[in-house]
């Protein structure tokens, strides 16, 4: 925000309020009574730092209020407050004590939030790492079904997307990963032999000889291809005819459920496509890819 000057009054029914960075928040201890009239009585009683927007009030039981302050502009070190919103009483405050949590990621405190049942009506205030302490207000984080294949393990599309919640600057978002099963999906049927697509997949036991497509086995052999269309062109070009296959596309085995969706599909290659409420990344996506494939998801179905 650098040097404005928040304005309040539209916060406390604001969902997945996250202040950053988080230097704009202050934590304070607090000896007064916990009610709405006595805290906002208490800072506009005091000056507040020129980059504080925030202020949490703690006190010797435990309990936390969440408070927003307006600044009286100014580029002084320590300036006036002239008004006050609080946002969120002890009942409502929630405190979490979580090291491995980025107090700057906005998904990271949407996902422990989750992990803790904190509902839409609550602040979670989390010490995180570095022992720094920020806040989600009423959580209410998108969550995108993330479709995959496994193995291998963790499946590598919801892995990705993980890490790209790890460092982008995106709105609150939390993954529900859906697996399809491989193994599961070999277990329809009951070849002589298996032809998989490569040996990536962690697929080299299936209780049948196992084959791998991306190593041209020179023999063609009576096997059943788990595997996708891309798969199948493959072999029609290596061996000229059409194996017995079970379909392992997400793309194909997915139906619309309403819900935002990110899966993977080896018949695209370049770019991004969107179907409805489902963005579909090419199998060897990178993580650029799949940040505009979340941004893409969050920017049209945040507010939902």
């Amino acid at each position: 925000m650098g040097g404005e000057v928040l304005t309040v009054g539209n916060l406390k029914h604001q969902k997945n309020f996250v202040p950053l960075p988080y230097r704009r928040v202050s934590y304070q201890p607090y000896a007064g009574d916990m009610s709405e009239e006595a805290i906002t009585a208490h800072l506009l009683a005091r000056e507040a730092y020129r980059r504080t927007d925030i202020v949490i009030l703690h006190n010797e039981r435990g309990e936390n209020a969440v408070a927003a302050v307006q600044r009286v502009e100014s580029e002084a070190l320590f300036v006036r407050v002239d008004a006050v919103e609080v946002m969120a009483l002890p009942e409502q405050c929630v405190f979490l004590n979580s090291p491995a949590t980025d107090p700057a990621n906005r998904s990271a405190l949407a996902k422990l939030a989750h992990q803790n049942n904190i509902s839409r009506e609550q602040t979670a205030i989390v010490q995180g790492m570095f022992d720094h302490i920020n806040l989600i207000h009423r959580p209410d984080p998108l969550r995108v079904r993330v479709v995959e294949v496994a193995p291998p393990e963790p499946p590598k599309l919801y892995a990705m997307a993980g890490h790209v919640l790890s460092y982008a600057d995106l709105p609150p978002i939390y993954l529900e990963l859906e697996r399809i099963e491989l193994r599961e999906l070999c277990k329809q049927v009951q070849p002589e032999a298996f032809l998989v697509p490569c040996r990536s997949g962690g697929l080299d036991d299936l209780g049948a000889p196992v084959y791998f497509l991306d190593e041209r086995p020179q023999q063609r052999q009576a096997w059943t291809l788990i595997g996708c269309e891309r798969s199948l062109q493959f072999h029609r070009h290596y061996y000229g005819d059409e194996p017995s296959r079970v379909e392992m596309c997400p793309r194909k085995l997915t139906p619309a459920n309403g819900c935002p969706t990110l899966l993977k599909c080896c018949l695209l290659e370049y770019g991004i496509e969107q179907e409805g409420m489902t963005v579909i990344v090419p199998w060897g996506a990178d993580l650029p890819m799949v940040e505009q494939a979340l941004r893409l998801l969050s920017k049209e179905y945040g507010d939902a």
